[in-house]
């Protein structure tokens, strides 16, 4: 019965609340060299695409089909609006996969891991903070990306209307919060590869298997939606909704499209993430 006693016994001012803080874990992260690079490539591309449109003469329509594309350069928001639409697919699925596939298992890689949990740090706590910094950092590269656009584009083509192809357009401060709006259904619909990062990084030691783990099935998803066979069990793909935001910046928005889609990326995020504390409250940690 001492024996029992004894264990249970916890160090005066000790609170499983206040390990491992937020803060303490932002500043960690955001001082890793990863995270770094991963911002210089995102604040990067807006330049780069200036550039790519400066030597080629603009973008232009071909066959006299206008698209999202070919309205660039028609103002800082239309820039804007194709940066989120070309990095939308792939670019902005490697920052998620990384900051949040790369979370306990590099704990794991430099053994570490065991040294926090014996801090003591509460499993459970330690993956909340991770998460929510993960979230965070992902949700910031996202924020990123348009806001270095939008300042590139005002420079280069000036602020003006977001100019629709298929007709009329949007005025500056409207165009603005849909942006918003657009940048946070990325971010929801992202929250999938955020989650199956996170819960292979709970299970193996190697950061490369759960970030390269999340990015190739994210892949075989943009890819089994290509295949047009399947009908309509592509609907339970996150990847067929993936660009649903387009319909955020018409003259009259559809939300339907985003409310699916949204739908269909929290569900399997909730299954995925409980999925990873559950796991993790049971692995045997040795690294």
């Amino acid at each position: 019965m001492s024996t029992l006693a004894e264990s249970t016994e916890v160090a005066s001012g000790y609170r499983a609340g206040r390990t491992l803080p937020l803060g303490v874990e932002l500043v960690r992260q955001l001082k890793r060299r990863r995270t770094l690079v991963m911002g210089g490539i995102l604040a990067a591309l807006p330049f780069v695409l200036a550039v790519a449109f400066a030597i080629g003469g603009g973008p232009g329509g071909r066959s006299g089909r206008v698209t999202l594309m070919d309205t660039a350069t028609a103002s800082a928001a239309n820039f804007a609006a194709v940066n989120l639409f070309v990095s939308a697919g792939f670019l902005l699925v490697i920052p998620v996969a990384l900051f949040c596939g790369d979370t306990v298992a590099s704990e794991a890689s430099w053994s570490s891991l065991r040294y926090l949990l014996a801090a003591p740090v509460p499993r459970a706590r330690l993956l909340w903070s991770k998460l929510v910094v993960g979230l965070g950092l992902s949700l910031a590269a996202m924020v990123l990306l348009p806001l270095v656009a939008l300042a590139v584009g005002t420079t280069v083509y000036g602020w003006g209307p977001l100019e629709i192809p298929t007709g009329g357009a949007l005025d500056a401060g409207t165009a603005a919060q849909r942006l918003l709006v657009v940048v946070a259904y990325i971010f929801v619909s992202q929250l999938v590869t955020a989650a199956l990062a996170f819960w292979l990084s709970t299970r193996t030691d190697a950061p490369l298997g759960a970030v390269g783990g999340a990015v190739g099935l994210t892949i075989v998803g943009n890819v089994l939606d290509a295949v047009t066979a399947l009908g309509h069990w592509r609907d339970f793909l996150p990847a067929h909704w993936q660009y649903a935001w387009a319909d955020a910046v018409q003259p009259h928005p559809e939300w339907s499209g985003m409310i699916q889609g949204a739908a269909v990326s929290v569900s399997y995020a909730l299954v995925l993430f409980a999925l990873a504390f559950r796991g993790f409250a049971r692995k045997d940690v040795v690294s």
